[in-house]
């Protein structure tokens, strides 16, 4: 995985957690029922979620915690996935409750209280901002305080993408649950994820302005668009690592000049690294371009691949023989953004002009491209970055100083928010006010607007209140 900035938004997730011993425990009556079929109390865990009413789901959920265990052992994730999907509108559930059956099965962490979850949240479902990343990091933050579990914040944001991965069964990557975790305000985290590493925070100088602005067009990760990207990815990663270990076979072979000249030209130590390739981001545009790409095909059929390559070496998704794979796109574009990232963040230390933001911005434009040549645009956030250009087209053609440099898709794609920058002032917020009426002409929906920043769970912190014996 490459180079990622991030910074965590206004809109916050809060969670409470309660511990009671389950004889003083209140139950619901459906809860008490069952108990009572079931010939007494046992620990259970409730969760209460506000915001409900706004989505399709329930606002309640509940569970025997002797449902996570099995023979004295917690249940294997893929078990607890079927659990949760049993009913649709209880399935957001895993979100919250998985990070329980995380702590249990990745730190032998016991629970023999029944425990009350209440999960409040501002940031918006399904909009590419880190919902879920959010309520998984907030929840999880929450019951490691209420137990006394003491855990790094870097460490709590891979037990959540645990839960996302495993137990809702979406193959994220884990920077969402880093920048919940991690983030402090109006700083962009600078992070590398070989798995989860922190380089820097860094501050955003105050002559640049981000804002978020949300197309209207609900964005999962546990789509099958994402997925299916996430396995072109590690395809091309597979055909780059068998290429460079036949190059080298071929370079140790003595007697032919051909092979001298390969030898000469990549030399094998540098073949027998990309041999070992572990993240694509490792391997610079310049490798890619004069050795691999024109071995790595646009398209390959599952059965094909799996054929001549055998597994493509993901614990996450799994591939389908009858299905077709866009390879070349999602191989070149973390090869490409490790590139683009690492210049954004030269970019950003530089002096304060149009020509420091119009590259900020050609970056971001090049990125959001690059993620819809993957598979992973759409009209509504297409729409928003062309709204971006033609506002800054029209500033320079009127021989005027433009105010908005450029814009991205953010999260996973396949809909969600568009990321922008530009010059920290009024006219910029002018201008993005005209874009979201123009988006609502064209659409008929007003696209929501993110504006500024908030501390990650770690900077948070939180707040135990205990109850005084009288």
């Amino acid at each position: 995985m490459y180079h990622i900035w991030n910074m965590p938004l206004r809109e916050a997730c809060h969670v409470a957690v309660q511990r009671n011993h389950p004889s003083k425990q209140k139950l619901w009556k459906h809860t008490k029922a069952r108990q009572l079929v079931n010939g007494g109390l046992v620990p259970v865990i409730q969760i209460v979620s506000f915001g409900s009413d706004l989505s399709n789901r329930a606002p309640t959920f509940d569970m025997d915690l002797s449902d996570f265990m099995d023979d004295g052992k917690p249940i294997s994730y893929e078990k607890a996935r079927e659990l949760f999907c049993q009913d649709p509108s209880q399935k957001w559930a895993a979100y919250v409750a998985g990070t329980i059956l995380v702590l249990m099965t990745e730190l032998g962490a016991q629970f023999t209280d029944s425990i009350s979850i209440l999960v409040s949240s501002a940031v918006p479902e399904g909009k590419g901002v880190s919902s879920s990343a959010s309520v998984e990091v907030a929840t999880m933050s929450a019951i490691a305080a209420a137990y006394g579990l003491n855990i790094i914040p870097r460490d709590l944001a891979l037990l959540c993408q645990k839960v996302e991965n495993h137990v809702v069964g979406a193959p994220c990557g884990v920077m969402d649950q880093m920048a919940s975790a991690c983030g402090e305000a109006n700083k962009l985290l600078a992070m590398v994820c070989q798995p989860a590493e922190v380089k820097e925070l860094v501050s955003i100088p105050t002559h640049i302005r981000f804002w978020g602005l949300d197309s209207g067009i609900r964005h999962s990760v546990g789509g099958g668009d994402y997925g299916s990207v996430r396995v072109g990815t590690y395809m091309g990663r597979k055909m780059i690592k068998c290429t460079a270990s036949d190059l080298v076979s071929e370079s140790l072979t003595s007697g032919s000049p051909a092979q001298s000249d390969c030898y000469k030209e990549n030399g094998v130590g540098v073949l027998k690294s990309e041999a070992a390739l572990e993240y694509l981001c490792n391997l610079p545009p310049h490798r890619y371009e004069a050795v691999y790409a024109k071995d790595i095909p646009e398209v390959i059929s599952g059965e094909a691949f799996s054929e001549k390559y055998g597994d493509h070496d993901d614990t996450v998704t799994v591939i389908d023989p009858k299905r077709s794979y866009s390879v070349k796109a999602p191989t070149r574009h973390p090869i490409y953004e490790n590139f683009r990232v690492e210049a954004f963040k030269t970019l950003l230390e530089a002096g304060n002009t149009d020509e420091q933001l119009s590259a900020l911005g050609e970056l971001m434009y090049q990125c959001h491209n690059s993620y819809s040549a993957c598979g992973l645009g759409s009209d509504g956030t297409d729409r928003l970055v062309n709204l971006v250009r033609e506002v800054q087209h029209r500033r320079t053609s009127e021989g005027g100083s433009p105010s908005l440099f450029g814009a991205k898709i953010t999260g996973g794609g396949s809909g969600g928010t568009v990321c922008v920058v530009g010059k920290n002032c009024a006219r910029s917020s002018e201008e993005i006010a005209e874009i979201q009426h123009r988006y609502k002409a064209e659409t008929g929906y007003l696209p929501i607007l993110f504006d500024g920043s908030s501390p990650g769970a770690g900077k948070f912190g939180y707040l135990k209140i205990r109850r005084r014996c009288p």
